[in-house]
């Protein structure tokens, strides 16, 4: 009999076991549908659910569309039908421009504490650029009016705010949760009656397993609430008029008219002796205005003073986002390889210099000439002569360069040239001379 009621256990918790399966899988679409059923259940029959409040039992012979497991499931769910909303996660993210990022920061902490929040992570850098990144937690209530103070500390660079609906996750947690409990508190019945050694060791392992996935929902749950019940402000404050930059792009095109053309785009090819118009366009990338500006090309000793000015001021503040385009007019008598540089001051807002700080660009640029043809001249002919002579010369240094290393075998053979020609002289003399002195 007692073999008899532990297998009758067993089996009633692998059935419990197939069911907490089931729902795990089904829950996202069972959740909202249950939802859905018991509204339009209370809406049918005029009646007031409160948050947290059971389903009503229908009366006898009527909703048989909501049977019993559906009416328990609802019981869960029911909650999240509340008349405080939907389940929100507010999140945001700012950047704002200060002139002092210390005193900036204070006061961000000044404005999260007079609504009730609080600072829950900072990081900050200092040097020539200090930064400040700071992470608050208010109440969904006073999101926005947190969004509208930090907005007010400087100039807001970038704003990047996100909602996000959970509502359908909190009620399949919740749901989740409720069978794991139902299937934890049937182990451990089915635990406290079982007394053989093998059927304890097999509830315990089912039971540790069932209480290891109810924690993990649960915790999944407390994560959820409560990023929906503190939204969070990621507020990171960086120095203004810290990024002075300027850049400076080289255009070319065939002839002159005052710049009217320009910008072109690319490289140049042109005939000898052609008409070039440079085009410089001058960009403030940076944050911050700049005054002083300079334009200088060394190969073509060109300077501010000797070009066109197209559109914009040279002279006038160049502010962020503005762009100034200038044009230098030349005549390209032969390959030319520019290089032009642009540098300038940054100012603040009351157009003063903002101490040690400069920026500059240098950009090169390419004309390309090539000879138009006809009959040769003067020049032509002198050109050529010299390039030939050049050539020969060229061919001469090679030579010698690769005789040289060879020279003693030369010198070599001519000793023994030497040396055998003077034996033979003497050898013939020896012969033809007279012996013992007879005449």
């Amino acid at each position: 009999m007692k073999r008899t009621s532990i297998a009758a256990s067993l089996v009633l918790a692998f059935v419990l076991t197939l069911v907490a399966a089931a729902c795990s899988s089904n829950d996202e679409m069972a959740a909202p549908d249950v939802t859905v059923a018991a509204a339009a259940y209370a809406e049918e029959r005029g009646l007031a659910i409160d948050a947290g409040s059971p389903l009503p039992e229908a009366p006898a012979g009527e909703g048989s569309d909501l049977d019993s497991a559906t009416s328990t499931a609802a019981d869960v769910s029911i909650a999240l039908v509340a008349d405080v909303g939907r389940d929100l996660i507010y999140r945001a993210e700012m950047t704002v421009a200060v002139t002092d990022v210390a005193q900036a920061s204070a006061e961000a902490r000044g404005i999260v504490a007079a609504l009730g929040g609080y600072l829950y992570g900072e990081q900050s850098a200092g040097g020539a650029s200090p930064t400040t990144l700071l992470t608050f937690k208010v109440l969904p209530g006073d999101f926005e009016d947190a969004l509208t103070r930090f907005a007010e500390l400087g100039e807001v660079r970038v704003q990047n705010v996100t909602t996000e609906d959970v509502t359908e996750r909190v009620v399949d947690l919740q749901s989740r949760i409720k069978t794991a409990e139902t299937s934890v508190a049937r182990l451990r019945d089915l635990l406290e009656s079982a007394t053989d050694l093998e059927d304890v060791a097999l509830l315990e392992s089912q039971l540790l397993d069932r209480e290891t996935t109810l924690e993990t929902l649960r915790g999944q749950l407390r994560t959820v609430q409560d990023q929906v019940a503190l939204a969070t402000i990621v507020l990171n404050l960086t120095e203004a008029l810290s990024s002075p930059q300027v850049r400076l792009e080289v255009t070319a095109y065939a002839g002159h008219d005052s710049g009217t053309s320009c910008p072109e785009a690319g490289s140049l090819r042109v005939d000898e002796g052609s008409d070039v118009t440079l085009c410089f366009d001058v960009v403030n990338t940076g944050d911050a205005p700049l005054t002083g500006l300079e334009v200088t090309d060394t190969v073509l000793d060109l300077d501010l003073t000797d070009l066109v000015v197209v559109y914009g001021d040279p002279a006038a503040v160049l502010e962020p986002g503005q762009d100034l385009m200038l044009a230098a007019e030349i005549v390209a008598d032969r390959d030319l390889r520019t290089r032009t540089e642009v540098t300038a001051t940054p100012v603040d807002q009351d157009g003063d210099p903002v101490s040690g700080r400069t920026t500059d660009s240098t950009v090169t640029f390419a004309v390309d000439t090539v000879d138009p043809g006809g009959l040769p001249g003067f020049g032509d002919g002198l050109s050529a002569s010299w390039s030939m002579l050049r050539t020969v010369g060229g061919a001469i240094a090679v030579s010698a360069g690769w005789l040289l290393p060879l020279a003693w075998i030369f010198v070599l053979v001519g000793a023994v040239l030497w040396w055998r020609r003077r034996r033979s002289r003497r050898d013939g003399f020896t012969d033809g001379a007279p012996l013992d002195g007879a005449a």
